[in-house]
């Protein structure tokens, strides 16, 4: 979807199709038919963004079959669907039975992510549409904290390949709990000398809030630094207000599940490195925790459970709600839906929330004076 900002910027709305499982192009194209599509028709309008994830087999495929370039570019366009921008974090493997840690590999230490990366950009220039101003590309935060090695001219390598690029493509490093950047204080530091004309931040609002970071004070922060928010993640955490509650805990544990990492804080950064850990003692309980499992933006959990959605709306308020728009992509990342205690029982379920979490987003922009753009 699209909406135009007051200050005449298009922005682009899209959801994030890492909540899909696809290893292969006909996977990918399955998707389109499967959710894509659909969530387009629940909502009724004749454009829906998507933002793609093209695991490494899929990019690598891609990029040595220009045909099935084209396959996918008429497959997208046959469904109404189009795409400004790619999630590049998970490399592969990213609906495996265990996941956790391996999500961060390979890091930023190595070619074979800056060479996935540069694919990506690649790719994404193929299937922009010709009034799109620019692309973007969401990457991890450098590594995971404990893994992490310098990174050896990575980062210097991979603006130099995004110049050369036919159409631009921005890649953009997302703050995460527990990684070598989790912060937008680290941000600003550890990123102070990369070419910002390639390089900049993918603001996650569910990680931004398990920081406990303050919206304004995080873009302000950014901005001084000279790091543009090129892509906004509207996401949710889990928040629980009375830890220490035994109704609250016994809640809590029903989010624990093998697949995905769930970092944990409570008040602020560090905290546990997973959900478990932090039941286990990991936290003191004594202050509300922040998990890192998305949870969906339109709905709360059931109590005494909540979610962090008010850190999301402020956000939108600081991005959009002032006289010049400061970001245009903004993609709707909720992963987690399959391993939600109440997953969707089949694929209309998934739909709908999709549609729904859309829907709201939608409704906030609208609320903070964009105009939505019909096609």
């Amino acid at each position: 979807m699209r909406f135009r900002h007051r200050d005449g910027t298009l922005v682009h709305l899209a959801y994030c199709t890492n909540v899909h499982q696809a290893e292969d192009l006909d996977g990918v194209l399955t998707q389109l038919a499967r959710f894509g599509e659909p969530v387009r028709e629940r909502l009724g309008v004749d454009r829906l963004g998507l933002g793609l994830w093209l695991a490494r087999p899929v990019a690598a495929e891609l990029v040595a079959n220009p045909a099935a370039v084209a396959r996918l570019r008429a497959e997208l366009a046959a469904r109404g669907l189009e795409v400004v921008t790619f999630n590049g974090f998970p490399y592969q493997g990213f609906h495996d039975p265990v996941v956790k840690h391996k999500v961060y590999r390979p890091d930023w230490s190595t070619p074979e992510r800056t060479r996935y990366t540069l694919d990506l950009a690649r790719l994404l220039t193929e299937l922009l549409p010709s009034d799109a101003a620019r692309g973007s590309v969401s990457t991890l935060p450098l590594g995971w904290r404990t893994e992490w090695r310098d990174d050896g001219g990575q980062l210097e390598l991979l603006a130099k390949g995004l110049a050369k690029q036919d159409r631009p493509v921005r890649v953009a490093f997302e703050p995460e709990p527990g990684c070598v950047i989790e912060t937008t204080t680290q941000a600003a530091s550890l990123l102070s000398d990369v070419d910002t004309d390639w390089l900049g931040i993918c603001l996650d609002t569910c990680h931004l809030a398990v920081g406990f970071e303050d919206p304004a004070a995080a873009l302000d922060r950014l901005e001084a630094a000279g790091l543009d928010v090129v892509k906004l993640q509207a996401s949710a955490a889990l928040e629980a207000v009375n830890p220490a509650d035994p109704a609250t805990r016994k809640a809590l544990e029903s989010f624990v599940e093998p697949r995905f990492l769930h970092q944990s804080n409570e008040s602020a950064p560090p905290g546990a490195d997973d959900l478990d850990e932090a039941l286990a003692g990991g936290l003191p309980g004594e202050a509300p925790w922040r998990v890192h499992f998305h949870v969906p933006l339109h709905a709360d959990p059931a109590p005494p459970l909540t979610s962090t959605r008010p850190v999301l709306a402020g956000t939108l308020a600081e991005l959009f709600g002032g006289t010049a728009a400061r970001t245009d992509h903004v993609e709707v990342e909720t992963y987690t839906w399959q391993v939600l205690p109440d997953a969707p029982a089949d694929d209309a379920g998934l739909v709908a929330g999709i549609a729904a979490e859309l829907d709201w987003t939608r409704r906030e922009l609208i609320a903070l004076g964009l105009e939505e753009v019909s096609e």
